[in-house]
């Protein structure tokens, strides 16, 4: 009984050795094409994000000698950034492109096996569909992702304004991104999300100082005492490194309450802004005390709401 089963096994093989060369020869050309693609593809994908990166900094450039007192940023950070946005993007693509190459070559290989793939194909199709319906919000969220990383639009350490959340990106992923607050709480935020941001950590940052002078203080009096101050605020060697453009006095923006305001402006490095903000007022404080320049007190109403109370 055995060698009646040997026999017929031996038969099979001889009528099928042929039929089966072939089918393995065919299915190690599919692997082979599937893995040459990907690495031809891989290596296009590398390409573009190198010719993506070189762009930008030739774009950034441009933009430095067209303003070179305002874009001072350092170029190393620049081009690490720059570079890790590209790495992402470049391993995002190739994980996309794998996906399809060997997805499409598993596929082929069972059509190789004699299964009949028009209805994988087809219920792939299907099941494709329904999830595209019932994920929407998934998709937005990547290709909101993928656009953010493409446009530069904020990376980690940036301080950012996304509507609800303001604070410092701490993560970001194609899905969300991860802000924290000033008060410390954690914000996750879909990409998919986000409508509108403002970026307070790119190229250059204003720190604004608003003086409330006393509206009896004369204002040609007053000027040369700011502005003293605010020079020897900017030849301060601790503050000269993170100023771009000195300190200047941008003139009155307010007459109301008993107070002229006198706005300053200084640009600094991007992130600076808010702790040169607060150097600058405590600087402009001494001075204006020493000078005896008079600081404006809210002027209260006699009587009624808010009115002033004794005793």
């Amino acid at each position: 009984m055995p060698e009646v089963r040997t026999n017929a096994f031996v038969d099979w093989f001889n009528d099928n050795s042929s039929e089966l060369v072939s089918g393995l020869i065919n299915i190690v050309i599919i692997v082979v094409v599937a893995l040459v693609m990907r690495a031809v593809v891989g290596r296009l994908i590398d390409q573009l994000a190198k010719r993506m990166m070189n762009s930008r900094e030739r774009i950034d450039r441009a933009k430095a000698k067209a303003a070179p007192r305002v874009l001072k940023q350092a170029d190393a950070t620049r081009g690490e950034r720059q570079r890790q946005r590209a790495d992402t993007i470049a391993s995002v693509l190739k994980s996309v492109a794998s996906f399809v190459i060997f997805g499409i070559a598993f596929v082929t290989i069972l059509g190789q096996f004699g299964i009949n793939i028009g209805p994988i194909i087809a219920s792939a199709g299907v099941i494709g569909l329904a999830i595209g319906f019932g994920a929407q919000s998934l998709v937005q969220d990547f290709l909101s992702g993928i656009f953010m990383m493409v446009e530069d639009q904020y990376g980690v350490g940036d301080v950012v304004d996304v509507g609800d959340a303001v604070g410092t990106v701490e993560a970001v992923t194609l899905r969300v991104t991860k802000i924290r607050d000033l008060n410390g709480g954690l914000w996750h935020v879909r990409n998919g999300e986000i409508m509108r941001v403002c970026n307070m950590n790119q190229d250059w940052a204003n720190a604004v100082v608003e003086l409330p002078l006393d509206y009896s203080v004369d204002l040609e009096d007053a000027k040369p005492v700011i502005q003293r101050s605010i020079d020897e605020f900017a030849d301060n060697p601790e503050f000269a490194a993170k100023i771009i453009e000195r300190p200047s006095i941008n003139g009155v923006v307010g007459i109301g309450n008993g107070a002229v305001t006198v706005r300053v402006i200084v640009t600094t490095q991007p992130g600076d802004q808010w702790s040169m903000g607060r150097e600058l007022r405590a600087h402009l404080k001494r001075g204006l005390d020493e000078a005896g320049v008079k600081v404006a007190y809210p002027v209260l109403p006699a009587a009624g709401p808010g009115a002033a109370q004794s005793g």
